[in-house]
């Protein structure tokens, strides 16, 4: 199975640019869709892909993204809903606007887009919708109520379009990754290490994997390889699936 059309959002770096390789390498027909331009057409260049500049937290911006993949490459079949950012903070003290702004972009935005590709996908009797959620979408930690709720939202998204999908052909499945060595990531040891008077090295084996059996930051590359291989047909049987990539996190 090859030359596919797949849709990656925050596709510029990390996760994203990941998943959008390894689609890529497995021959699919990427459009990439990110914040910010610079990034996402140096990553497009790369990549030998199309980037469309997108702010997910408008629904104009996911609408335009899908039906201009749909324009250009006549069908999405591949959707990777892997945008987001966080904000930690003390629950009581949660910025509103930044809670809204979180939950649009990591919750909302996977379900218009979603709903928008659903029907080409339909149409095709074949469609894969890939989640990027976290392992803070199967447990919750302190000082991250916008962003754990997103997650958690995200895998009963996932449960219910699975159901609905099954027999047009269209899987839905959530990777659920521990912490990945990533430039969100690597912002969060800094400022950790900052806060708490901390080295870096203290903040990724103290703090971040203090509760993982492997003592390994995750690459971006394990999760686009995982991606890749759930938009294969080989498989076509996994959907509705939570998939633990958390280094043995839930494991306790």
């Amino acid at each position: 199975m090859n030359n596919k059309v797949a849709v990656v959002t925050g596709g510029a770096s990390g996760i994203g640019f990941a998943a959008a390789k390894a689609l890529s390498e497995a021959n699919h027909t990427v459009v990439i869709a990110d914040l910010s331009k610079e990034q996402g057409l140096a990553a497009a260049e790369e990549l030998d892909c199309d980037f469309v500049q997108a702010d997910l937290s408008l629904a104009k911006d996911n609408f335009r993204l899908i039906e201009s993949t749909a324009e250009s490459h006549g069908s999405v079949d591949v959707l990777v809903n892997n945008a987001g950012f966080q904000h930690v903070c003390q629950l009581a003290n949660f910025p509103e606007d930044t809670w809204e702004k979180m939950l649009t972009v990591m919750l909302t935005s996977p379900f218009l887009l979603t709903k928008y590709a659903w029907p080409y996908m339909k149409k095709n009797g074949w469609g894969r919708v890939i989640n990027i959620a976290s392992v803070h979408g199967m447990i919750a930690s302190p000082y991250k109520s916008a962003y754990i709720s997103a997650k958690h939202g995200l895998l009963g998204l996932t449960k219910t379009a699975a159901l609905e999908g099954g027999e047009h052909g269209i899987t839905v499945n959530a990777i659920c990754p521990a912490y990945v060595k990533t430039p969100l990531v690597d912002k969060q040891i800094l400022a950790q290490a900052l806060n708490n008077n901390m080295s870096p090295d203290d903040v990724i084996s103290q703090v971040m994997l203090k509760n993982a059996a492997i003592k390994k930051l995750i690459e971006p590359e394990e999760v686009g390889a995982f991606v890749a291989y759930l938009a294969s047909d080989i498989a076509r049987s996994f959907t509705g699936a939570s998939l633990a990539l958390d280094l043995g996190w839930t494991a306790q």
